[in-house]
């Protein structure tokens, strides 16, 4: 039985509170049929606080967990790796998609600065899509710039395989950071400026609808000519969300016509250990496939940097830089996606590293981008 069939027939839906989190969950589980075999599947059971102070009690399954075990899921339809080019734009901001809201999870632990959540949304196989592209979303109401006038689409890294989180090729992933401000003066939420778009999406409930455009993107696509190549993955906060699309490719997913055997290297950054996100898939890779997969978490509020300050991706860069660039010497493809704020510190870094080589950055810098071995998506 593929493994869709049987999935679609489980518990999914996530309502989200401000007090959900992973690591305060009861845990048990149940059986699930993947082809033919038995799977132990975590659900968490979870107490939920809704805004007028009462409580929900709610199970979740926790598809990541179950997700990431071996042996590795099949996938389908397949005809899905037909295509020799990727779909770019099937659905513009004046015709978008309605699609459907599956499930919002929150992601993050109660000690995490702000609130990350992962999102499932149904778009029936009509928005197909490849690892590292993005969606465009719509939220609803009038553009304030503009009366009368839609909200501008706001773009967001898909953050699941061509056959989303289900393997059936009809759901997309998104992680989202709910975007909030704060008074200069007073420290205190200002509510007047919340993001639109995050905070629409955050605080969709399973059923609603959304209007998603695109895909669009060609500079984070998953270079697949060599399976064995290097792939050196730099992310801050939810810039992982494409490198999520990736990894469960290279070990989560059996894709016929794609069997990695390389080398995948992912580093990640964020304020602590309750912001990491999806921690529980990469630390299974990395049990499963030690020979293949690498995970470093640069984590600011909790580590320190060589020179006693606080410790960014870029930190964590310069201490792995002679074997970076030694990768990067024999073809390596980089990837940086996150925050536009990440890439100075970061091409810094990777300068003051070239010039103590007896390199000149701009030239090596130069021959990554000819050699198409740079990708760059910052926002």
């Amino acid at each position: 039985m593929a493994a869709h069939s049987t999935l679609s027939q489980l518990p999914v839906t996530v309502p989200v509170g401000s007090d959900c989190s992973l690591r305060r969950s009861v845990f048990k589980t149940n059986n699930v049929n993947f082809s033919d075999k038995l799977w132990a599947v975590p659900t968490f059971s979870f107490n939920l606080k809704t805004k007028n102070g009462r409580s929900r009690d709610r199970q979740i399954l926790c598809m990541s967990v179950q997700q990431a075990s071996t042996p590795k899921v099949s996938v389908s339809p397949i005809v899905l790796e037909d295509a020799k080019e990727p779909p770019l734009n099937i659905y513009k901001p004046k015709g978008p998609y309605t699609a459907t809201i599956v499930s919002v999870e929150r992601l993050v632990g109660p000690n995490a600065p702000g609130e990350t959540c992962h999102i499932v949304i149904d778009h029936g196989g009509n928005v197909p899509y490849w690892e590292g592209q993005s969606y465009g979303v719509i939220p609803p109401g009038e553009n304030p710039k503009k009366p009368g006038n839609p909200h501008n689409v706001r773009l967001y890294s898909i953050a699941s395989t061509r056959y989303g989180d289900f393997f059936d090729g009809k759901t997309a992933s998104l992680c989202v950071r709910r975007a909030v401000y704060y008074d200069p003066e007073t420290g205190k939420e200002d509510l007047s400026k919340s993001g639109v778009c995050s905070n629409y999406l955050c605080d969709s409930k399973p059923g609603d609808k959304v209007k998603i455009t695109g895909p669009s993107g060609k500079i984070m696509l998953l270079p697949e000519d060599n399976p064995n190549a290097t792939h050196i993955m730099i992310a801050t906060g939810t810039g992982v969300a494409p490198y999520r699309g990736y990894l469960r490719r290279m070990f989560m997913e059996s894709v016929p016509t794609f069997k990695f055997g390389g080398l995948a290297w992912l580093f990640l950054g964020v304020a602590n250990t309750d912001s990491l996100l999806y921690d529980d898939e990469f630390s299974k890779y990395l049990k499963d496939y030690p020979d293949n997969f690498r995970y470093d978490r640069a984590l600011s509020r909790e580590q320190k940097n060589k020179s006693g300050g606080k410790m960014y991706v870029q930190d964590k860069i310069e201490e792995y830089s002679d074997e970076i660039f030694k990768l990067l010497d024999d073809g390596a493809h980089i990837y940086f996606c996150g925050l536009k704020g990440m890439m100075p510190g970061i091409q810094d870094t990777l300068k003051r590293v070239a010039d103590e080589r007896g390199e000149k950055w701009e030239e090596k810098l130069a021959q990554l981008k000819k050699n198409k071995q740079w990708h760059v998506e910052v926002y």
